[in-house]
C-alpha cells in the first residue's frame, strides 16, 4: 500500500505537465489548421463543382466563361433639337414627322421672330397628337427665344435645348441639332443601326484650325447680337476697336451643325470646367459664333479631342465661290446627296419636289410618319408596337460607308 502511494504521487507529478503539453499543441494545431482552413474549403468546393450536375433552367452553362458571347450593347437614343423660324411651321413639323421615333427625345423650337400665332399653333399640334401624347417624347419650348443668324444668340439656343433635354430625359447618347430647313437622308431605324455599333463618346464636328482669312475678319473683330437684349430681330453689328487673336487656346472652325455625345453635352451645360464658359463669353462678340464655339471647346478639351470625329454627316451644296452660303437643293444634287453617306441635307424650301423624292426612294414614306419597326395600326405608324424592333435599309449601310472612311487612319487624329 505504500509502495501505491508513492506510484500515485509519481502519476500526478508527470499529468499535469502532460496536460499542459497536449492542451498547447491543441492549440498550435487548431492554430495552423485555422489559417488553411479558407484555402481547404476552397479547394474543396472546387473540385466538387466538377460533379455538379446542370441545371434544368440552364442546360448549356459550361465550366468555362472564356468563350461566353457578351450582350448586345443596349438600343442608343438621339435627342434633337428640330428649331425654326418665321413661316418654318410647315417645314418643321414635316421635318419632325420624318425623323420621329418613339426611343428618341424632341425638343421643338420657333424663335420669338415667328408670329405668336405660329407658335400656339405648333404647341396645339404637339399637345393634340395621338402618338406624341402616347409616348410623351416631343416637348416645345414654354418660352420662345431670340435667335440672331451668325450670333451668339444661336449658341444659348441650342445650349437652353441641351439643358431640357439633360434635365427631362436621363437616357439618350447623342445629340444633333438641326433647322426646320434639314431633312434626313435615312430612317431612324438606319440611324440607330448604324450608331449601335459606335463607342458612346464619339462626337460628329467638321472642324478645322486653318481660320485663313476668317482669323482677320471673324476673330478680331468685335460684334454686338441684338437678340441679347430686344425684343425684335435685327442683325449683328460691328463695333471697335479690334481685339488680338486669343493665345489662351487655339481657336477652330466649322459647321454649326452636329452630333454631339452625352457626356460631352454635360460638360458644355453643367460647367465642372470653366473652358465653356469662359469660350461662351469669348464668342458672344465674334461673327457665326455657331461655327466655332463648339469645335474650340472640344479641341481644346484633352478629355474629349480624341473623340472627334471630323464630319457633321450633312450633305450641304455650297455657293462658288466663296463657299459661305449654302444653296437650296435642287433635283440636279439628287444623285450626288444619295452616294455621300450623309445622315442629313441642307437647305430645303418648303414644298421641295426634292422632298417628295427622298420621302419616296430613301425613306419609304407614304404617310406622315417614316415607317420603321416601331410601326403598328392602320393606318401604318398611327399606333406604337414595338419600338425596340428595327428593320434597317440601304442608308445603315451608306452611313456606315461614310462612318468607316471617317475612321481610316489618314483621317485621324483630329483637332489638329
Amino acid at each position: 500500500m505504500k509502495g501505491m502511494g508513492f506510484l500515485n504521487a509519481e502519476k500526478k507529478k508527470w499529468m499535469f505537465p502532460l496536460f499542459l503539453t497536449s492542451l498547447v499543441a491543441i492549440f498550435v494545431a487548431a492554430t495552423l489548421l485555422n489559417l488553411r482552413l479558407v484555402s481547404y474549403i476552397n479547394t474543396v468546393n472546387s473540385i466538387l463543382t466538377l460533379f455538379q450536375p446542370r441545371t434544368m433552367a440552364d442546360p448549356f452553362t459550361s465550366c468555362s466563361t472564356t468563350n461566353a458571347t457578351p450582350p448586345p450593347p443596349p438600343m442608343p437614343r438621339f435627342a434633337y433639337l428640330i428649331s425654326g423660324s418665321k413661316g418654318d411651321l410647315y417645314k418643321l413639323w414635316r421635318t419632325l414627322h420624318a425623323l420621329y421615333h418613339p426611343m428618341n427625345y424632341y425638343v421643338v423650337h420657333l424663335d420669338l421672330e415667328s408670329p405668336a400665332q405660329e407658335r400656339q399653333e405648333l404647341a396645339s399640334l404637339v399637345r393634340m397628337h395621338p402618338v406624341f401624347q402616347e409616348v410623351g417624347n416631343v416637348y416645345m419650348h414654354d418660352k420662345a427665344n431670340m435667335v440672331t443668324y451668325r450670333g451668339p444668340t444661336m449658341v444659348a439656343n441650342t445650349l437652353h435645348a441641351c439643358a431640357i433635354l439633360l434635365r427631362r430625359y436621363k437616357d439618350w447618347d447623342w445629340f444633333i441639332n438641326l433647322s426646320a430647313s434639314d431633312y434626313p437622308l435615312l430612317t431612324q431605324d438606319d440611324l440607330i443601326h448604324t450608331f449601335s455599333t459606335l463607342k458612346r463618346d464619339v462626337n460628329f464636328l467638321h472642324h478645322t484650325s486653318n481660320l485663313g482669312w476668317k482669323k482677320y475678319l471673324r476673330a478680331m473683330p468685335l460684334y454686338i447680337d441684338p437678340g441679347l437684349y430686344e425684343k425684335d430681330k435685327s442683325d449683328i453689328f460691328r463695333v471697335w476697336p479690334k481685339r488680338s487673336l486669343p493665345t489662351a487656346f487655339k481657336q477652330f472652325e466649322g459647321s454649326a451643325w452636329m452630333i454631339l455625345s452625352r457626356d460631352f453635352v454635360e460638360y458644355c451645360v453643367w460647367g465642372w470646367d470653366n473652358l465653356p464658359r469662359t469660350l461662351l463669353m469669348y464668342y458672344t462678340n465674334y461673327v457665326s459664333s455657331p461655327e466655332g464655339y463648339f469645335q474650340t471647346v472640344i479641341c481644346n478639351t484633352r478629355q474629349f479631342a480624341h473623340t472627334v470625329l471630323n464630319s457633321d454627316l450633312h450633305f450641304i451644296p455650297w455657293d462658288n465661290p466663296p463657299r459661305q452660303h449654302p444653296r437650296t437643293v435642287s433635283l440636279a444634287d439628287a444623285t450626288r446627296m444619295i452616294r455621300s453617306g450623309a445622315a442629313f441635307a441642307r437647305k430645303f424650301s418648303g414644298k421641295s419636289p426634292v422632298l417628295d423624292k427622298i420621302d419616296k426612294e430613301l425613306l419609304g414614306k407614304n404617310g406622315s410618319f417614316t415607317p420603321g419597326g416601331w410601326c403598328a395600326g392602320k393606318p401604318l405608324c398611327s399606333e406604337v408596337g414595338n419600338p425596340r424592333m428595327l428593320t434597317p435599309g440601304p442608308g445603315a449601310d451608306r452611313l456606315r460607308g461614310l462612318i468607316d472612311r471617317l475612321m481610316l487612319p489618314t483621317k485621324r487624329p483630329s483637332c489638329t
